[in-house]
């Protein structure tokens, strides 16, 4: 398996015959404003695409790597409504909560729900996206999750499973012990931990009860020293200090930074890995 990560909460992996973006979103940062995280190379590679929610950072361009690689998007059913009979997505430059986007092969997944698509076992997983306070010079504003607001919406991680392995990408979302004991162990986790000055995720310290409560094999920080806007690094996170932590526990943790590629190869029944980098 090849897990390649795109900053945010962006991912491609390689994983057999599959090739599985999570979050094919925009960058948000002024001088990269909206510019594809994933690069179009890839695109056409692509067979499956998850879809955590509908904020720009994450889901901006799903609708175009959809159509460069006819793949198959799966996200949660609150994404999607039927609208004179047709099931179309939530329309991913749209302003507000507009149903606009058809997708060829397009399905849906509530949270603890599980479906199969290839092969591929892909089940719900609890999340909500915190509030986030925009600031640009002397003026603010705080936006909330909310059933009619376009901010986080749709939010829910994933439990992907192939082959024997398993991936948990929890999106942006704050901390849910209980709900989160029951992902037992995957190969790995893939955690926000920039929610700190920000608010909108979690932060390091909530980030380790998550790796407490999940135990996964290995643990990947995301959505941390983010661009937004004019501020290069707008969710800041101590992701040394969170390594140090984790590897206290006695787990792998991984640092990627944009466009960096990590290798798990397993080697037997009791799933020794081997991690490599590009």
């Amino acid at each position: 398996m090849k897990i390649t990560f795109y900053g945010y909460n962006t991912f491609l992996i390689e994983w057999g015959t599959k090739k599985i973006a999570i979050d094919p979103g925009a960058s948000f940062y002024l001088p990269d404003f909206f510019k594809t995280l994933i690069p179009k190379s890839e695109w056409s590679g692509i067979t499956h695409i998850l879809v955590t929610h509908g904020d720009p950072d994450h889901h901006w361009h799903t609708d175009r790597v959809a159509t460069a690689s006819c793949t198959k998007v799966i996200c949660n059913e609150k994404m999607v409504r039927t609208i004179n009979g047709e099931r179309l997505m939530l329309g991913p430059r749209d302003k507000g909560l507009k149903f606009t986007t058809l997708i060829k092969e397009l399905y849906t997944v509530g949270v603890d729900e599980t479906i199969e698509v290839d092969q591929l076992e892909v089940t719900g997983v609890k999340g909500t996206h915190g509030p986030l306070t925009l600031k640009i010079g002397p003026f603010s504003k705080t936006l909330y999750e909310g059933p009619d607001e376009r901010f986080g919406y749709g939010e829910m991680g994933f439990q992907i499973k192939f082959e024997g392995q398993s991936i948990v990408n929890l999106g942006d979302t704050i901390l849910y012990e209980d709900e989160w004991r029951k992902l037992k162990s995957p190969d790995v986790l893939m955690v926000p931990i920039g929610g700190k000055i920000a608010g909108n995720t979690m932060n390091e310290e909530e980030a380790l009860k998550a790796v407490r409560v999940i135990k996964p094999k290995m643990v990947i920080p995301v959505h941390y020293n983010c661009g937004a806007m004019f501020n290069k690094c707008y969710n800041p996170a101590d992701d040394r200090m969170f390594k140090e932590k984790v590897e206290e526990l006695g787990l792998n943790c991984v640092i990627l930074q944009k466009g960096d590629s990590i290798f798990l190869e397993q080697h037997n029944e009791e799933s020794t890995r081997q991690y490599l980098f590009d």
